[in-house]
């Protein structure tokens, strides 16, 4: 059935301009007149105007076949936020180049509000452009494919064709600036300016001392002062956090302020892991349903954004998914707000 509503389909849409309707009526006139009158000028004239409207079929036709399109998407996209989708346009034809082309995107079915234009594609060339749009919530969005059109070379019509190009963009929650507990934060402060190790990030040089690892000696330093120094680096087990968010709704309807207190809580627990990465904790996500495990880097963020891209609230009650790393701390997320706690006991 799929193969015979392909089949079926037509590959080629046609659809009127302004300028083309005005075109094909004074196309019609004039043919009426010349049947009425028997006037040859009449029929020269005809011929020339009908030339035109089949000569511009022939060409868009020409300038739509074989084009390929792809989407280059960028790495993140959050909600809310505007981004730029890129669009790779390629003529494989050896020879013919293709003229005002515009394509348009398709996210399920219909065509975003933004096109693509292309002046020029020469013959086994790709040209390649942007265009900006943005989406109001987290979650995966399917696209389905490209509508290629163009209005070469009179503009009389709009010719479009559609091209099967699947693919999907997942949109993380959005991002904003938050500020900690303060509680929290010199805590964590106390505990890291005590706790040095060769694994965390740089801290400080000193003097080489019996014992030291040589594999900290910093030669080039120690070359330019005479002596040998080593470096310091900080104890990532003292910048470890664990996020917390409850994804327990224990009403079934909610109003569209308690849905977004849900789209608030995620936003909310993707700023603070962002908050703590980019601070160089190494910071780990626990839900009902799952999580990450503690991590560290712009590869941890990742990881952490996607699974609260696609979080979603349920009525089941069930204990955290994880029991969070040894040596931090956690601060809980809900539609409430985040707050500083102990980890909880997961049933066995």
């Amino acid at each position: 059935m799929s193969r015979l509503r392909k089949f079926l389909k037509p590959h080629r849409k046609l659809k009127f301009t302004r300028e083309g309707k005005y075109f094909v009526a004074l196309t019609l006139g004039i043919g009426f007149a010349a049947i009425n009158t028997g006037n040859n000028l009449l029929y020269l004239l005809l011929g020339m105007m009908m030339s035109l409207i089949i000569g511009s079929g022939v060409l868009s036709e020409l300038s739509l076949r074989a084009l390929t399109v792809r989407r280059m998407a960028p790495h993140r996209i959050f909600a809310g936020t505007p981004f730029l989708m890129g669009i790779a346009l390629r003529n494989p034809r050896r020879r013919l180049p293709s003229f005002s082309i515009e394509v348009e995107d398709m996210l399920r079915g219909k065509a975003l509000d933004r096109r693509c234009y292309f002046l020029k594609t020469p013959a086994g060339r790709t040209q390649k452009t942007s265009y900006r749009h943005s989406f109001d919530r987290r979650g995966a969005y399917a696209f389905s494919g490209f509508r290629v059109s163009t209005r070469f070379p009179f503009t009389f019509f709009r010719k479009s064709r559609e091209l099967d190009v699947p693919g999907e963009v997942l949109v993380f929650p959005q991002v904003f600036p938050v500020t900690p507990p303060r509680s929290d934060a010199e805590a964590m402060t106390e505990q890291h300016s005590h706790r040095l190790d060769r694994r965390g990030d740089f801290f400080a040089l000193r003097e080489y001392q019996e014992g030291d690892d040589p594999r900290d000696i910093h030669w080039r330093k120690s070359a330019r002062q005479g002596r040998l120094v080593v470096r310091q680096h900080e104890d990532q087990r003292g910048r470890r956090m664990a996020v917390y968010l409850d994804n327990l709704e224990l009403e079934e309807t909610l109003s569209i302020d308690e849905l977004d207190q849900q789209e608030r809580a995620v936003s909310l627990a993707a700023s603070l892991a962002k908050h703590y990465i980019e601070r160089g904790y190494s910071v780990s996500l626990v839900t009902r349903d799952g999580g990450v495990a503690d991590g560290a880097g712009q590869a941890q963020l990742t990881r952490i954004l996607r699974v609260l891209a696609l979080v979603s609230f349920n009525q089941e009650q069930r204990p955290y998914a994880l029991d969070p790393p040894p040596g931090g701390a956690c601060i809980f997320v809900s539609r409430g707000g985040c707050s500083l706690g102990r980890p909880p006991a997961r049933a066995a």
